[in-house]
């Protein structure tokens, strides 16, 4: 029988090599695409939460302009509901209903008047929370609906308020 080349061998050691650094790139990169997706959806969340906190703001002006009604103010609102569109609106869900939405979906839960967020990237999200949700609390103060949050939100090192 022929002795084995030492060139064999080598060539194993080589792949195995090449194999390695392959796969600890590809984890690498992974990791990276998992922060990436997380900081973009952080930034549509505060977009977001923007654009309810200005939809609320100009729905007092309105009501300022318009004569008064005889009715009393709502003690709460749900900010959806003065927008047109709103295509990842999941309608009325309860705090303890929302791991039943899909994630990246808002709700509004008209028992404690939160709107809620259920994230598709939870990491680096603190605390953490269950279901994977951040909640707000819409409150009227001095007669103009404001967001809450329900907790002090840190999402990748950064206040979401």
């Amino acid at each position: 029988m022929p002795a084995a080349s030492p060139w064999v061998n080598h060539r194993l050691l080589e792949w195995a090599l090449v194999t390695a650094v392959l796969v600890t790139l590809i984890w690498a990169f992974e990791r990276q695409v998992a922060v990436v997706q997380g900081q973009a959806e952080r930034l549509t969340v505060q977009l977001t939460l923007k654009a309810l906190r200005d939809t609320l703001t100009l729905e007092h002006l309105l009501r300022t302009t318009r004569p008064p009604r005889a009715s009393t103010e709502p003690t709460t609102l749900n900010p959806f509901a003065l927008l047109e569109g709103t295509p990842n609106f999941a309608g009325n869900v309860t705090v303890a209903n929302v791991g039943t939405v899909s994630p990246g979906t808002w709700v509004f839960d008209p028992e404690c008047g939160c709107i809620g967020y259920r994230l598709r990237y939870p990491q680096g999200l603190e605390p953490a929370q269950e279901a994977d949700a951040i909640w707000f609390r819409v409150e009227a103060v001095n007669g103009v609906f404001r967001l809450f949050p329900r907790a002090n939100y840190r999402w990748f090192e950064q206040v979401l308020r």
